[in-house]
């Protein structure tokens, strides 16, 4: 039997120490964690900023583990008290509150080793609304819905967008609601009808978070007293017309009023010597345009002592209505437009026109063969019996 060669002392401490290291290795790799099966932990979400109420998606199925094992496991831990196991990579979640929150994700493995990684996601809080309305407006009133006072909890800055009614698609989207009938933080709107009037208020701020809210106004109907004042109102033209001339004026008495009567009367200066004969004659001309209605007359000298004239007179042009009564409006303005505008009772609306023609102003006394008055001077005074609607507006 041969003997086997001795081993210098120098390799075999060699080696021992090689052995020793290795070991040490191996149990220092135990202890921290860095053995060959430790997995790695990958966390993404689809948006790192989202608004309250919003869902957002986490996804880790970028975690490896090394083979052979595989991952068996996925923690997630929101940090909003919420923490759930998944076996597989993604996950949604709907965060109840806004704030930042680091959103943790642990992976197992089968080798029951893990490993941990973190993502910030900030949830937005939506804008806080404030409306100061009214207690009540009436019909025709304006209402100033103030919104003003709302804010938003970051500071941010706010887009406001009113509905004034619900019911109503006012855009023509074929959705009545949403419409943006106002994008101030202040709202101005005139109700024309009585009862409950119902809107949204939609307050959105930089970040995109949507806060709205539904208000109501009550609108109440407007009382008024109705009575009819009696007016005379004159108007007096003056001149001088030669023979064959003519003159023409217009005007409007019947704006603000209901016209019961007029009365007119022209009148000619007498001649220098006034029993010469035939005296001068004039023709007065009226013409309402709107009512398709004219007449006319000629001066008369039914006494050689007195001035020739010639009357227009017209009564009862309208009926007189009823007087002191209470009615329900959305304005005063209504009620006096309807009163003046009803049918039947609008005779001598518009336009007046007078006219005046110098038929005869010949022959005078000639004096030395000249006539030394070759027209006349004539006055119109018309005189018109008017009712004004006097409304008044009584106590709720």
């Amino acid at each position: 039997m041969l003997d086997s060669p001795e081993m210098p002392m120098a390799s075999i401490r060699v080696t021992s120490f090689s052995i020793c290291c290795m070991i040490l290795l191996v149990s220092i790799s135990g202890c921290t964690g860095l053995s060959s099966t430790t997995p790695n932990a990958e966390i993404t979400s689809d948006s790192n900023e989202i608004n309250m109420g919003e869902v957002i998606n986490f996804d880790a199925r970028d975690s490896t583990t090394p083979s052979p094992s595989i991952i068996t496991d996925y923690t997630w831990d929101f940090g909003d008290g919420e923490i759930r196991m998944t076996k597989a990579g993604i996950i949604s979640h709907h965060f109840q509150t806004p704030g930042n929150f680091e959103v943790k994700l642990t992976v197992t493995n089968d080798y029951d080793e893990s490993d941990s990684v973190s993502i910030n996601v900030f949830v937005n809080s939506p804008p806080s609304i404030i409306i100061n309305i009214p207690g009540y407006v009436k019909t025709g009133e304006n209402a100033i819905l103030d919104a003003s006072s709302s804010f938003d909890p970051e500071g941010g800055s706010l887009e406001y967008i009113w509905d004034f009614d619900k019911t109503s698609d006012s855009d023509g989207d074929g959705n009545a609601a949403g419409d943006a009938d106002g994008n101030d933080a202040i709202a101005e709107i005139t109700f024309m009808e009585p009862g409950n009037h119902t809107g949204i208020l939609t307050v959105v701020d930089d970040k995109g978070g949507i806060s709205s809210e539904e208000w109501t106004i009550m609108v109440i109907s407007r009382n008024y007293h109705v009575s009819w004042e009696e007016q005379i109102i004159d108007f007096s033209w003056s001149g001088y017309l030669e023979q064959d001339d003519t003159v023409s004026f217009d005007h409007e008495p019947g704006v603000g009023a209901r016209i019961i009567d007029v009365n007119a009367t022209l009148t000619l200066a007498r001649d220098i010597i006034p029993l010469m004969w035939p005296e001068d004659n004039f023709s007065l001309y009226l013409d309402l345009p709107m009512n398709g209605w004219s007449t006319f007359t000629s001066t008369s000298h039914d006494n050689i002592t007195e001035n020739a004239t010639a009357y227009i007179s017209i009564e009862n042009m309208n009926d007189i209505p009823n007087s002191d009564y209470t009615i329900q409006s959305d304005s005063s303005e209504t009620i006096v437009n309807n009163l003046l505008s009803e049918a039947g009772q609008r005779f001598g609306q518009g336009d007046w026109i007078w006219s005046i023609s110098a038929d005869q102003c010949d022959p005078d006394l000639p004096i030395d063969g000249v006539d030394p008055d070759t027209g006349n001077d004539w006055d119109l005074l018309v005189e018109f019996v008017i009712l004004i609607p006097i409304v008044m507006e009584t106590g709720v």
